[in-house]
Protein backbone atom coordinates (compact mmCIF):
# COMPACT_ATOMS: atom_id res chain seq x y z
CA UNK A 1 0.00 0.00 0.00
CA UNK A 2 0.92 3.39 -0.96
CA UNK A 3 0.59 6.00 2.21
CA UNK A 4 -0.39 9.42 0.90
CA UNK A 5 -0.46 12.61 3.57
CA UNK A 6 -2.88 15.17 2.38
CA UNK A 7 -3.54 18.87 3.56
CA UNK A 8 -5.14 18.23 6.59
CA UNK A 9 -3.06 17.34 9.28
CA UNK A 10 -3.32 13.62 9.97
CA UNK A 11 -5.46 12.73 6.76
CA UNK A 12 -4.25 10.43 4.20
CA UNK A 13 -4.86 8.77 0.46
CA UNK A 14 -4.05 4.98 1.09
CA UNK A 15 -3.77 3.88 -2.46
CA UNK A 16 -3.59 -0.11 -2.92
CA UNK A 17 -0.68 -2.15 -4.74
CA UNK A 18 -1.61 -4.08 -7.47
CA UNK A 19 -0.29 -7.78 -7.80
CA UNK A 20 -1.84 -8.61 -11.61
CA UNK A 21 -1.01 -11.84 -13.67
CA UNK A 22 -3.96 -13.63 -16.71
CA UNK A 23 -6.37 -13.53 -13.62
CA UNK A 24 -6.97 -10.23 -12.41
CA UNK A 25 -4.99 -8.37 -9.94
CA UNK A 26 -4.69 -8.74 -6.18
CA UNK A 27 -3.96 -6.10 -3.35
CA UNK A 28 -3.79 -5.26 0.03
CA UNK A 29 -6.27 -3.08 1.32
CA UNK A 30 -5.23 -2.80 5.25
CA UNK A 31 -2.30 -3.89 6.77
CA UNK A 32 -2.29 -3.81 11.06
CA UNK A 33 1.44 -3.34 10.61
CA UNK A 34 1.60 -0.83 7.57
CA UNK A 35 -0.64 1.38 9.28
CA UNK A 36 0.76 1.56 12.51
CA UNK A 37 3.78 1.87 11.15
CA UNK A 38 2.61 5.11 9.15
CA UNK A 39 0.98 6.25 12.62
CA UNK A 40 -2.11 5.50 11.78
CA UNK A 41 -5.10 3.43 14.30
CA UNK A 42 -5.27 -0.35 13.63
CA UNK A 43 -8.36 -0.77 15.71
CA UNK A 44 -11.97 -0.52 13.55
CA UNK A 45 -14.81 -2.08 15.82
CA UNK A 46 -17.60 -1.51 13.50
CA UNK A 47 -17.48 -1.18 9.59
CA UNK A 48 -20.82 0.42 7.73
CA UNK A 49 -21.91 0.07 4.05
CA UNK A 50 -23.57 3.47 2.26
CA UNK A 51 -25.69 2.22 -0.76
CA UNK A 52 -26.93 5.04 -2.75
CA UNK A 53 -29.65 4.97 -5.71
CA UNK A 54 -29.18 8.22 -6.88
CA UNK A 55 -26.32 10.32 -8.29
CA UNK A 56 -26.23 13.60 -6.55
CA UNK A 57 -26.72 11.87 -3.29
CA UNK A 58 -25.54 13.73 -0.77
CA UNK A 59 -24.23 12.78 2.20
CA UNK A 60 -23.11 14.81 5.28
CA UNK A 61 -21.47 16.61 6.83
CA UNK A 62 -21.15 14.46 9.97
CA UNK A 63 -19.25 13.75 13.23
CA UNK A 64 -19.33 12.19 16.61
CA UNK A 65 -18.24 14.56 19.55
CA UNK A 66 -15.57 13.96 21.59
CA UNK A 67 -15.04 11.43 24.07
CA UNK A 68 -16.71 9.24 21.11
CA UNK A 69 -14.73 11.01 17.98
CA UNK A 70 -13.94 8.58 15.69
CA UNK A 71 -11.52 8.12 12.73
CA UNK A 72 -12.75 6.51 9.64
CA UNK A 73 -11.44 4.55 6.72
CA UNK A 74 -13.58 5.28 3.43
CA UNK A 75 -13.19 3.39 0.50
CA UNK A 76 -15.66 3.46 -2.80
CA UNK A 77 -16.81 0.00 -3.70
CA UNK A 78 -19.36 0.68 -6.19
CA UNK A 79 -19.66 4.07 -8.70
CA UNK A 80 -17.91 6.88 -7.87
CA UNK A 81 -18.40 10.05 -5.02
CA UNK A 82 -16.85 13.30 -4.32
CA UNK A 83 -15.75 13.06 -0.80
CA UNK A 84 -15.11 15.74 1.66
CA UNK A 85 -13.41 16.33 5.28
CA UNK A 86 -12.88 19.25 7.80
CA UNK A 87 -10.91 19.43 10.51
CA UNK A 88 -12.87 20.90 13.47
CA UNK A 89 -10.21 19.62 16.37
CA UNK A 90 -9.28 21.81 18.25
CA UNK A 91 -5.92 23.23 18.45
CA UNK A 92 -5.21 21.60 14.79
CA UNK A 93 -2.97 23.61 12.63
CA UNK A 94 -5.50 23.00 10.02
CA UNK A 95 -8.95 23.80 12.24
CA UNK A 96 -11.92 24.35 10.05
CA UNK A 97 -9.92 23.91 6.37
CA UNK A 98 -11.63 21.38 4.62
CA UNK A 99 -10.34 19.22 1.49
CA UNK A 100 -11.96 16.69 -1.55
CA UNK A 101 -10.59 13.43 -3.41
CA UNK A 102 -12.58 11.85 -5.73
CA UNK A 103 -12.85 8.01 -4.86
CA UNK A 104 -14.11 5.18 -7.23
CA UNK A 105 -14.44 1.62 -7.49
CA UNK A 106 -11.92 1.35 -10.34
CA UNK A 107 -8.87 3.08 -8.62
CA UNK A 108 -9.92 0.95 -5.21
CA UNK A 109 -7.76 3.97 -3.05
CA UNK A 110 -9.19 4.99 0.41
CA UNK A 111 -9.27 8.02 2.35
CA UNK A 112 -8.10 7.86 6.24
CA UNK A 113 -9.85 10.47 8.25
CA UNK A 114 -8.61 11.35 11.72
CA UNK A 115 -10.91 11.26 14.77
CA UNK A 116 -12.13 14.88 14.82
CA UNK A 117 -13.10 15.50 11.37
CA UNK A 118 -16.38 16.32 9.86
CA UNK A 119 -17.42 13.74 6.86
CA UNK A 120 -19.44 13.93 3.83
CA UNK A 121 -19.62 12.49 0.19
CA UNK A 122 -21.94 13.34 -3.29
CA UNK A 123 -22.26 10.45 -5.23
CA UNK A 124 -21.34 10.77 -9.04
CA UNK A 125 -22.64 8.15 -10.54
CA UNK A 126 -26.09 5.61 -9.53
CA UNK A 127 -26.20 2.46 -7.52
CA UNK A 128 -22.68 3.61 -5.73
CA UNK A 129 -21.62 1.97 -2.79
CA UNK A 130 -19.42 3.36 0.11
CA UNK A 131 -17.46 1.10 2.89
CA UNK A 132 -16.09 2.70 5.94
CA UNK A 133 -14.07 1.29 8.81
CA UNK A 134 -15.27 3.02 12.08
CA UNK A 135 -12.78 3.91 14.76
CA UNK A 136 -15.35 3.70 17.64
CA UNK A 137 -18.76 2.43 17.75
CA UNK A 138 -21.75 4.49 16.41
CA UNK A 139 -23.05 6.74 19.66
CA UNK A 140 -26.07 8.11 18.70
CA UNK A 141 -25.71 10.99 21.32
CA UNK A 142 -22.61 12.04 20.21
CA UNK A 143 -23.68 12.38 16.49
CA UNK A 144 -23.20 15.63 15.12
CA UNK A 145 -23.53 17.47 12.15
CA UNK A 146 -23.23 21.00 10.12
CA UNK A 147 -24.82 21.54 6.82
CA UNK A 148 -22.77 20.65 3.47
CA UNK A 149 -23.28 24.69 1.93
CA UNK A 150 -22.11 26.08 5.65
CA UNK A 151 -19.94 29.34 4.36
CA UNK A 152 -18.05 29.09 7.54
CA UNK A 153 -16.18 26.45 5.55
CA UNK A 154 -16.93 27.59 1.74
CA UNK A 155 -16.89 23.82 0.48
CA UNK A 156 -16.79 23.61 -3.18
CA UNK A 157 -19.02 20.51 -4.74
CA UNK A 158 -18.89 19.71 -8.14
CA UNK A 159 -22.96 20.25 -8.68
CA UNK A 160 -25.96 20.47 -6.26
CA UNK A 161 -27.44 17.76 -4.29
CA UNK A 162 -30.17 16.52 -5.95
CA UNK A 163 -30.92 13.77 -3.06
CA UNK A 164 -30.69 14.92 0.87
CA UNK A 165 -32.00 13.24 3.81
CA UNK A 166 -34.20 15.35 6.17
CA UNK A 167 -31.44 15.23 9.17
CA UNK A 168 -28.94 16.51 6.52
CA UNK A 169 -31.05 19.43 5.31
CA UNK A 170 -32.03 20.26 8.61
CA UNK A 171 -28.48 20.67 10.26
CA UNK A 172 -27.69 24.47 11.50
CA UNK A 173 -24.25 25.86 10.51
CA UNK A 174 -21.58 24.96 12.44
CA UNK A 175 -20.93 27.62 15.39
CA UNK A 176 -16.71 26.29 17.30
CA UNK A 177 -18.43 27.27 20.51
CA UNK A 178 -21.08 24.56 20.91
CA UNK A 179 -20.01 21.51 18.15
CA UNK A 180 -16.70 21.11 18.62
CA UNK A 181 -15.42 17.86 17.64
Amino acid sequence: MKFIPLELAGASLVEIERSEDERGFFARSFCEREFAAHGLPTHFPQCNISWNRAPLTLRGMHFQAAPHAESKLVRCTAGRIHDVIVDLRPGSSTRLRWLAVELDALRRSALFIPAGFAHGFLTLEPATEVFYHMGEFYVPDSARGFRYDDPLFGIRWPAEPAVLSERDRGYAPFHTDRNDA
